[in-house]
C-alpha cells in the first residue's frame, strides 16, 4: 500500500519533478502545488494540548470570499488543497461549496477534521475528497472526554465514531484514523494523565470502522519541539505498535508520522537547518483568513506574513510575495517534517535529469 507520509518520495513524481528542480534553480512558481487552507478559526472543542489554541476564535473567510478563493487555486494551476486549521474546517457552511468546486475541477483535496460535522458534509466528502483524517486520539469515551472535550466538557466520541462509520460506507477516497500521543506532567514532571494505553485499541477500532489507515503521532510543544516519551510509555507504545502491525492487510493500514519516529528514535528536539530559504514553502503555502503564511509551522506568525488573501486576489498576492521572510537556518530549529525533502531539492540544482522518475501517486507533497 501506498506510505502516504513518505514524503522525499513524492518529489520524484514526473508531475512534480520539473517542478521541484526549478525551485532547486532558484526559480519561482507561479502557484504553489499544494496550499493548506483554513477556511476559519473556529472550533467546536476545547483540546488542551492545542497546537493552534492562541490563534482560535480570530475570524474567518466569508462565503462569498472562499468559494471566490476557490476558483483562484484552481485558475492558478494549484494541483491540490488541504482543508485544515486553525479551527475545524468543517465548521464552515462555505466549506462544502469549496470542496464540490475543487473537486469538479479536478484538483485532490484532503480534510484534517476533528469528525464531528462529517455529517453535515457527508455527499461533497463522499464524492469529492481524496483522503480525510480524524484526530480522534482515543479508543474510548472516556479518554476522549479528557483530551478532546467539546466546550462544556463534555465527550463527543460516539457522534465522531459514527460519522466516520458512515463516511466509511459512502466514500471514495481514504479515511484515516490519527492518534496523537499526549502526556500530561505535574509541576515536579511527574507523568499524571496519558492516552497512550489506547493506541492498539484504538488500531483495532479505526479497522473496524472501515477506516484505510491508522496514524501515530508525536506531540508538539507550543515551540513545535517534539515531545519525548518517558521510557517506559514508549515501551508500551512500541509492543503495541508491533501488535497493531498484525492489523495490515491490503485494505487496511497503519502510518507513522515523523514525529513518532523522532521520539521512537530518541532524536533531539532541536533540528537544525544549513540551508538559507525553504525550497518546500515555495511548492506548499498555507493560506488563512488572519493572512497567508510561509508554511503550517508558521502559523499566526507575523514575521512569516506573505499577505492577505481576504482583501487580495490570491494569484497577485502569491507573484509578489516576498519568500525571504523566514531563513530555516534561523527561524526554524523546531521538528519539520518535510527537512529531508528540502535537503533533496536542494541536491536536485547538481542533477541535469533524474531517471527514474514514476507516474504520479500523491499530489500531497
Amino acid at each position: 500500500m501506498m506510505n502516504r507520509l513518505a514524503l522525499t518520495s513524492k518529489l520524484y513524481q514526473d508531475t512534480v519533478w520539473p517542478y521541484a528542480k526549478k525551485v532547486s534553480e532558484g526559480e519561482r512558481l507561479p502557484a504553489p502545488l499544494v496550499v493548506d487552507l483554513d477556511p476559519t478559526t473556529f472550533c467546536d472543542l476545547a483540546c488542551p494540548e492545542c497546537i493552534s489554541g492562541k490563534l482560535l476564535n480570530q475570524g474567518r473567510f466569508t462565503p462569498e470570499r472562499l468559494r471566490a478563493l476557490a476558483g483562484e487555486l484552481c485558475a492558478a494551476g494549484t494541483r491540490a488543497v488541504v482543508l485544515i486549521g486553525g479551527g475545524e474546517p468543517l465548521a464552515h457552511p462555505g466549506t462544502r461549496d469549496v470542496i464540490t468546486i475543487l473537486g469538479r475541477a479536478g484538483l485532490h483535496v484532503g480534510v484534517v477534521t476533528n469528525g464531528t460535522m462529517i455529517d453535515r458534509h457527508l455527499d461533497e466528502i463522499a464524492n469529492h475528497v481524496t483522503w480525510l483524517r480524524v484526530s480522534v486520539d482515543a479508543a474510548t469515551e472516556d479518554t476522549y472526554g479528557r483530551v478532546r472535550p467539546d466546550r462544556r466538557g463534555r465527550s463527543q466520541f460516539g457522534k465522531v465514531i459514527a460519522n466516520m462509520r458512515v463516511l466509511a460506507e459512502k466514500k471514495t477516497g481514504a479515511l484515516g484514523y490519527s492518534f496523537l500521543l499526549i502526556t500530561r506532567f505535574d509541576d515536579s514532571n511527574r507523568l499524571v494523565e496519558s492516552n497512550h494505553a489506547e493506541v492498539l485499541p484504538a488500531a483495532q477500532l479505526a479497522k473496524d470502522i472501515g477506516c484505510d489507515y491508522f496514524e501515530l503521532k508525536a506531540m508538539f510543544d507550543n515551540k513545535h519541539r517534539v515531545v519525548p516519551l518517558p521510557d517506559d510509555v514508549l515501551m508500551s507504545v512500541r509492543a503495541q505498535v508491533r501488535q497493531a502491525q498484525k492489523l495490515r492487510d491490503g485494505s487496511f493500514d497503519l502510518e507513522f508520522s515523523s514525529t513518532f519516529t523522532s521520539v521512537a528514535d530518541q532524536r533531539p528536539a532541536d533540528q537544525e537547518k544549513s540551508y538559507h530559504t525553504c525550497p518546500v514553502a515555495e511548492l506548499r503555502t498555507l493560506i488563512t483568513p488572519t493572512g497567508v503564511y510561509k508554511c503550517s509551522y508558521h502559523r499566526g506568525n507575523r514575521q512569516a506574513l506573505l499577505g492577505d488573501a481576504v482583501e487580495r486576489n490570491f494569484i497577485d498576492l502569491w507573484r509578489e510575495a516576498d519568500q525571504t521572510v523566514i531563513d530555516p537556518s534561523q527561524d526554524c530549529d523546531f521538528h519539520c517534517a518535510r527537512h529531508q525533502t528540502n535537503l533533496d531539492i536542494v541536491n536536485m540544482a547538481a542533477l541535469p535529469e533524474n531517471p527514474h522518475l514514476c507516474k504520479e501517486f500523491d499530489r500531497f507533497i
